[in-house]
């Protein structure tokens, strides 16, 4: 059992007062005084001693604990070792549902991923297979702002996920680093439906980016797809609108005789819709994420997705226009 495992889920509180406080970092998450270190390990060392053997109950629910948690990180090395191996293997180990492109210089090409078999066949009629590869996700994948970490190198999504881009992760020592030298894909797109399951599982993503891939984040290579909400009709005219109140305006300017289409999700697209308002480098959208504060970022993943329910519920009343939190 190491000491992470040990410290993992324990939360010390530590008030320290010093004149010159010295940090390291933008974040200020960490203090760089030195000699505070020794003051505060040997306080610790002694309180925390005396405090187990009074408390025998709590030392053995954190023993427990560790416990667990070493089985998990054990567990967690198996998976990665495993997805590391059938990185390695490049092609012969791509996932069934990627529908790869043809170009070979990752500089040129992009990834869709899409939210479901429907929009994925869609997108694979509409896409140029010469730099454009799909790649089809199954439901929602985990959260893994939540769940333990053996839980997402064991799913089948995230392990498809991590092979298809051909990124490779760090060591047990030094898991939280990525390799991007053998990134295959420049752009790597979320593409969902424009309602509530497709902003959820867009979040999903994102979550997964900036937890376990943010260096993908950062070099900008995460990018999200705004496919229209309404198709404007009138006669053999067509527009298309990403608005509320673009479609307004563009009914009021065509007159009587207008139909208006809502698109509800991506599969209600034919290919060539698709292509031309989604895909389409010369006339899509596309929105680009980056990290302008990763703490601020960091707080904010943590409060949505994470297992605090107030900070989240107080979050969607004051920001959401309209949300029924009991439904």
């Amino acid at each position: 059992v190491s000491g992470e495992d040990c410290r993992e889920g324990l939360t010390c509180i530590i008030s320290v007062k010093l004149t010159e406080a010295q940090f390291e970092g933008q974040t200020k998450a960490k203090l760089g005084n030195s000699a505070i270190r020794t003051l505060v390990n040997n306080i610790v060392s002694e309180k925390l001693e005396i405090y187990l053997e009074e408390n025998p109950a709590v030392g053995r629910a954190i023993l427990d604990k560790a416990l667990t948690a070493n089985r998990a990180r054990e567990a967690a090395k198996r998976a990665r070792e495993s997805i590391r191996r059938k990185t390695a293997l490049g092609g012969a180990a791509m996932p069934d549902k990627l529908r790869d492109c043809n170009e070979a210089n990752p500089e040129l090409t992009e990834l869709y991923i899409v939210e479901g078999d429907s929009a994925g066949g869609t997108a694979k009629q509409g896409r140029d297979r010469n730099f454009q590869a799909i790649m089809p996700l199954r439901g929602k994948i985990l959260n893994i702002e939540k769940a333990q970490e053996h839980r997402m190198w064991e799913n089948e999504e995230i392990k498809n996920m991590f092979t298809a881009l051909g990124v490779t992760i760090g060591t047990e020592e030094d898991s939280k680093a990525l390799n991007l030298e053998k990134l295959r894909y420049d752009k790597i797109i979320i593409m969902t439906d424009a309602d509530v399951d497709g902003s959820h599982i867009a979040t999903l993503m994102l979550t997964f980016f900036f937890r376990k891939m943010k260096e993908l984040i950062e070099n900008g290579h995460v990018y999200i797809a705004t496919p229209p909400l309404f198709l404007v009709k009138k006669g053999q005219q067509e527009r298309y609108c990403w608005t509320e109140k673009e479609r307004d305006e563009i009914t009021a300017e065509m007159g009587k005789g207008v139909h208006v289409q809502r698109y509800k999700g991506l599969g209600e697209m034919n290919s060539h819709q698709l292509w031309e308002t989604t895909m389409n480098p010369d006339t899509r959208i596309l929105r680009k994420v980056t990290i302008d504060n990763a703490a601020e970022a960091d707080r904010v993943f943590s409060m949505l997705m994470g297992d605090e329910v107030p900070p989240r519920r107080e979050f969607i009343e004051k920001h959401a226009h309209y949300a029924n939190i009991d439904a």
